[in-house]
């Protein structure tokens, strides 16, 4: 069986790369060819060992949903229309595509929204029929408000293990800001500041390095590391004590990772991955001293939500394999 899979991979997005990898290796795993729809395909299916084609191009999109039985939109927040409303009719127009043709396919661990009313009826419509699972709760209410029917999921990059050996540092913190979310950047100075005060040391994470460098270097941290590779951001993220995230990768990776975490919730689907896991979140003009309070103290998650996230992560690989 060929799966196709369709998501924002190839932009250098280390969230969505993470994405990627677990759902590649799941889906080998599982005996199917996975086939990812990429700005950069070559660079993809070398990466992963995978099978890929063009994304953006007709020929090469449609040829690769024509040879695969199954079609999955996500993982990711793809259906939304904050960032523009191309970004929507793009994912809609493959699910769209896909039907088409005559394929099976499934929404597959997204979070949905936030979309305008218009937006709303767009999904609305193009999901009727669909088998829809969600990475997080929120995400459900979205679609029950829509008059759709979906189910629980869990992010796949959840599923993502560690380098063997890495030595975590409990007084090392992971601090991944996002370009574009300048107060939250602001705050995260100050944050940085003060926990440098009190002995720790602060790693500036950047996820996206064309979009997140400037942020991380304007941090004051005592390092920064800048990577595309979901690996190397897994394996950071294991040799910390605590990690504060604006990118949502950066708290599921620390969920995956067994390391305490908060996040700063630019996007509802920070708010709602935090909420499911138990962890704290803070909005986007958050502040510092009540931030650096739960890193000394290393406000943990609910563990136990957190395993259940990782198995309900692993079990929507077979529920969406299934007929």
């Amino acid at each position: 069986m060929r799966v196709a899979v369709s998501g924002y991979y190839g932009f250098g997005n280390t969230g969505d790369e993470a994405i990627a990898l677990a759902i590649t290796r799941e889906l080998k795993a599982q005996g199917v060819t996975p086939l990812l729809l990429s700005q950069t395909p070559e660079e993809t299916a070398r990466t992963y060992g995978c099978e890929s084609a063009p994304r953006m191009k007709p020929a090469g999109l449609l040829g690769a949903l024509a040879r695969s039985q199954v079609v999955f939109s996500g993982g990711g927040g793809l259906l939304q229309d904050r960032t523009s409303a191309r970004t929507l009719t793009y994912y809609l127009g493959v699910i769209r595509a896909a039907r088409l043709l005559g394929k099976r396919v499934v929404v597959f661990n997204q979070s949905i929204g936030p979309l305008s009313e218009a937006g709303g009826k767009r999904v609305a419509a193009a999901l009727k029929g669909v088998r829809v699972i969600v990475r997080d709760r929120g995400s459900l209410d979205t679609l029950r408000a829509l008059g759709v029917e979906g189910e629980l999921g869990g992010d796949p990059a959840l599923l993502l293990a560690p380098t063997p050996g890495v030595s975590p540092d409990p007084d090392r913190v992971i601090v991944a800001p996002r370009g574009d979310v300048t107060d939250a950047t602001e705050r995260l100075r100050t944050v940085t500041a003060l926990l440098r005060e009190q002995g720790r040391r602060v790693t500036a994470l950047s996820f996206m390095p064309e979009h997140d460098d400037a942020a991380a270097r304007s941090l004051g941290a005592d390092e920064v590391l800048s990577t595309r590779d979901p690996q190397v951001a897994l394996d950071a993220v294991v040799g910390s004590g605590f990690v504060i995230g604006v990118r949502l990768h950066a708290v599921i990776l620390a969920a995956a990772a067994g390391v305490p975490f908060a996040g700063v919730a630019y996007d509802p689907k920070v708010r709602g991955f935090c909420d499911d896991a138990g962890a704290p979140s803070h909005p986007t003009t958050l502040d510092p001293e009540a931030v650096c309070r739960q890193v000394l103290a290393r406000t943990a998650p609910d563990w136990d939500a957190v395993t259940e996230m990782r198995a309900r992560a692993r079990r929507s690989f077979t529920r969406a394999l299934e007929r």
